[in-house]
């Protein structure tokens, strides 16, 4: 088979037709840098450029999209390289009706995402991989607002969160029109509402699931890779499966369900084989291409983009990810300065 471009390789995964190798994709968080546009930027494309991978994924501090709405973060950096809350903008149930629909183009936090895509500029070293913006859906961010008070509040106060879920997501969707004008290719769309962890399904169902189909709906004519990120445990995989998207990713090895089930119950491609937090973390290099092969041998290769289950965290040793690169065939480039193994 000749060789693919990767948007032609990631179509052919969607699609799941024959590849000339199985696509793949890591991203992580850059802390260091990424209160910066222009850091950010430069991180990710030396990052992107070092890997290979088939798509480029933005990946902004956590919480750029809660800024503007009062939310102020920690400067703790946990191991997977974000930063949690240190004061949320919702403390009592009140709190809510101060959340208004924003003008991402110019709202805190928003700005820095839309920035740091413009910063980017189509860098040669992209190439022809597909840039996607993170966005969260609108009751994920309604989490990010308020914590650990969010699934009382559904109960004693619906309508209060559900008008300020509304305000959020005509927020979300200004801000993907307007990433979509930049040029970028596609939307990574995390769902971080949709687990038994954290709300029962009737809640989801009625609060996060119309939204996630609005959001997930109107990036269907301009987006050319819609990645819906299913995050937790105890996932509602049925639900989420059904929504409108091109590729799933959720973390296989760790919550499920095994990539094989979830590609039974998705219409387009799978996203991850790789356990983020064990294998490519704390194992051999021996034993994360094993994994990656294992995630080929489940798809039998077909409708497949192997990737971590989430980001990467942030000490994640170099060898683990380029020995997954290289099981793949993919195009692994040194790091300067860094003298390989």
């Amino acid at each position: 088979m000749k060789q693919m471009t990767r948007r032609e390789r990631i179509t052919a995964a969607i699609n799941r037709e024959p590849v000339d190798r199985v696509p793949y994709a890591v991203w992580r968080h850059f802390p260091a840098v990424d209160h910066s546009p222009a850091g950010l930027a430069q991180a990710t494309l030396r990052f992107h450029d070092h890997y290979g991978s088939d798509f480029l994924k933005i990946t902004p501090r956590g919480g750029y999209c809660v800024d503007a709405w009062g939310c102020v973060e920690s400067d703790q950096v946990l191991p997977t390289g974000h930063r949690p809350c240190a004061s949320c903008a919702v403390k009592a149930a009140d709190d809510w009706k101060r959340i208004r629909p924003l003008d991402p183009a110019s709202a805190e936090g928003w700005v820095e995402q839309l920035e740091t895509i413009v910063r980017l500029g189509f860098d040669r070293r992209i190439g022809d991989a597909p840039v996607l913006a993170t966005v969260f859906s609108p009751l994920s961010i309604a989490r990010k607002l308020s914590g650990d008070r969010l699934a009382a509040d559904l109960r004693e106060r619906p309508d209060a969160v559900a008008g300020a879920v509304d305000a959020i997501g005509e927020t979300v969707l200004r801000f993907n029109e307007l990433a979509l004008r930049e040029g970028i290719g596609g939307i990574f769309y995390s769902i971080q509402a949709a687990s038994g962890s954290i709300l029962d399904e009737e809640t989801y169902a009625r609060f996060g699931e119309p939204w996630d189909r609005r959001v997930l709906e109107a990036l269907r004519p301009r987006s050319f890779l819609t990645v819906v990120h299913c995050h937790g445990d105890r996932l509602m995989f049925d639900r989420l499966a059904r929504l409108p998207g091109h590729v799933w990713n959720w973390d296989d090895r760790q919550a499920g369900p095994a990539l094989a089930a979830g590609a039974a119950l998705v219409g387009g491609a799978v996203c991850g084989g790789l356990d983020q937090w064990r294998t490519l973390r704390e194992a051999t290099s021996e034993a994360a291409a094993a994994e990656a092969e294992d995630a080929v041998t489940q798809t039998r290769g077909r409708g497949l983009i192997v990737a971590p289950g989430c980001v990467l965290m942030a000490n994640t040793p170099d060898a683990n990810v380029a020995a997954v690169v290289k099981a793949l065939g993919g195009p692994l480039k040194p790091i300067p300065g860094l003298k390989p193994e």
